[in-house]
């Protein structure tokens, strides 16, 4: 399945597609992906990397949604694809809600993605409900369908005051329940409302930096593990209780 929507707005005042400039990135400094550095063939990079964005508040100025928006132009200028989940008119989860045209479109965009990147805000010392919400209706498994594991994740978080960590540490919890590939490195964006200016792009710094490292990462390890993510979760237990042999038998 392909969705492109380059020529759509995500949600209502989106910029994103209008503007993918990345003034705030030097190119001369800007890692691009490198076959030979990653030990994969020419080949292997020719298809894009495919990146669903999800992020926690459906406020009309919301800074987890405008760092969202910084990392999917990062990402582009990386040579990825990328799809920003809007998640208002989500329903909570609940009978007969996966055939809601939301839930569907979310289903579809995870079994499209080869990675995720989550952006919440903190709200009374961890995630958003708003964000929580997007991932309890992505099952871990559905038959043999898997739209999370195996796929590689970053996660970011804004704060309305001091630097916390308490968001990423639960979606990296979140991330490692949906047997997801968590990056090592993350981005946290205190006293969020002064980081970005009047158009909704997030200001030259140090913080901002750290977000193209994050991006940055997140496509090497993606090229990295994409191609091999249902082996990455092949497992005995599974194996044992299906009677079916190992993809690599060692006898």
């Amino acid at each position: 399945m392909t969705i492109d929507r380059k020529n759509d707005s995500i949600y209502t005042g989106s910029k994103v597609w209008e503007d993918l400039s990345t003034p705030n990135i030097n190119p001369d400094y800007l890692a691009l992906p490198a076959h030979e550095k990653l030990g994969l063939s020419e080949a292997e990079l020719t298809e894009a990397p495919k990146f669903l964005l999800l992020y926690g508040s459906c406020r009309e100025v919301s800074y987890s949604r405008l760092l969202v928006e910084e990392a999917a132009r990062i990402l582009i200028s990386l040579g990825a694809e990328v799809n920003i989940f809007d998640p208002r008119e989500l329903p909570l989860p609940g009978p007969g809600t996966d055939d809601h045209p939301k839930c569907q479109e979310l289903m579809e965009l995870a079994l499209w993605a080869d990675g995720h990147v989550w952006s919440s805000p903190e709200r009374h010392g961890t995630v958003s409900a708003v964000l929580k919400n997007q991932i309890d209706h992505i099952p871990l498994a559905k038959g043999s369908v898997r739209p999370t594991q195996g796929r590689t994740l970053a996660v970011m978080q804004v704060c309305g005051g001091s630097q916390s960590f308490n968001s990423v540490n639960s979606l990296r919890v979140l991330g490692r329940w949906m047997r997801m590939l968590v990056i090592p490195n993350q981005s946290s964006v205190p006293r969020a409302y002064t980081e970005f200016d009047e158009y909704g792009r997030m200001k030259d710094s140090p913080l901002y930096d750290r977000v193209v490292d994050v991006m940055e990462e997140l496509v090497k390890f993606t090229l990295l593990t994409r191609g091999k993510k249902d082996y990455l979760v092949d497992r005995y237990s599974e194996r044992r209780a299906a009677h079916l042999p190992p993809a690599n038998p060692t006898r």
